[in-house]
């Protein structure tokens, strides 16, 4: 069957994802059972054997820092513009997700990311052909994955087949002293051999800057970026400075119209 081509606009706008991060995407993790002596207890398959315990400890004060795991759990809805390439809205509860590239709704791709269906209208032109929508489907889960990490990364410190490791204190950029973990990944996501490390800093327990590495071999970071500019959102922080980028537009939202995930 023949594939619908991109239209040329939503290529340029799609090279936004400069680089896909390796996890599988924000797990809601509502099936995990949450001891009176574990306020975040890790997701399943997390790498507790081989992460270190000073690393673990100081996930979980980012993650109290940043609202607790109850608020982000109970958080729902959030919507954010991604650096000015597309909208998004992503219902943690449900795994709908909307994706808008422009102001218009002429090119949306929407999705579900824990059934892998969705709908497509490029140019303004529902797609209907099953291998199209199939595609479409599968390159809005990925945009999600890499734009959700992006904004919701200190929540996932402990996500599913993940390691974390202390590796040292030291200054980041701004000149600010900070924790230093590392996050690798073992067959998960779409780019399963990157690796990160993490600036917390030591007197704010926020992440304030993160190094990303394609290769979890490389001793170089791809690139270096802060997080900055925490703001409360609902009853979490949530950062959207990224140096010269914002991650601008952020919303969480108790409710949204039935149809926002369903029609154009």
């Amino acid at each position: 069957m023949i594939i619908k081509r991109i239209p040329y606009f939503l290529a340029i706008l799609l090279l936004g994802i400069i680089f896909s991060q390796c996890s599988s995407g924000v797990s809601n993790q509502q099936g995990a059972v949450v001891e009176e002596q574990d306020v975040n207890p890790a997701a399943p398959d997390f790498d507790t054997l081989n992460s270190d315990l000073k690393a673990i400890e100081i996930a979980d004060m980012v993650m109290e820092k940043m609202g607790g795991r109850k608020a982000w759990d109970d958080t729902k809805i959030i919507k954010w513009n991604f650096f000015g390439y597309r909208k998004l809205a992503w219902n943690k509860h449900s795994g709908d997700v909307r994706i808008q590239f422009g102001d218009t709704d002429s090119n949306v791709l929407i999705t579900n990311v824990f059934t892998h269906t969705g709908k497509v209208r490029l140019d303004g032109e529902e797609m209907l052909e099953p291998d199209s929508v199939k595609k479409y489907t599968k390159l809005a889960e990925s945009i999600w994955i890499n734009d959700a990490y992006w904004l919701f990364m200190p929540f996932k410190l402990k996500d599913s087949k993940t390691t974390l490791k202390y590796l040292k204190v030291d200054t980041t950029e701004n000149g600010a002293y900070s924790h230093v973990l590392q996050l690798t990944f073992n067959e998960i996501g779409d780019t399963p051999d990157n690796k990160y490390w993490v600036y917390v800093d030591t007197t704010e327990m926020l992440v304030n800057q993160w190094a990303y590495f394609a290769n979890y071999e490389d001793s170089i970071p791809r690139f270096i970026n802060p997080w900055d500019d925490y703001q409360q959102y609902g009853n979490i922080l949530l950062s959207g400075g990224r140096g010269k980028r914002q991650i601008s537009e952020i919303e969480v939202l108790d409710s949204i119209s039935e149809t926002f995930f369903t029609q154009f």
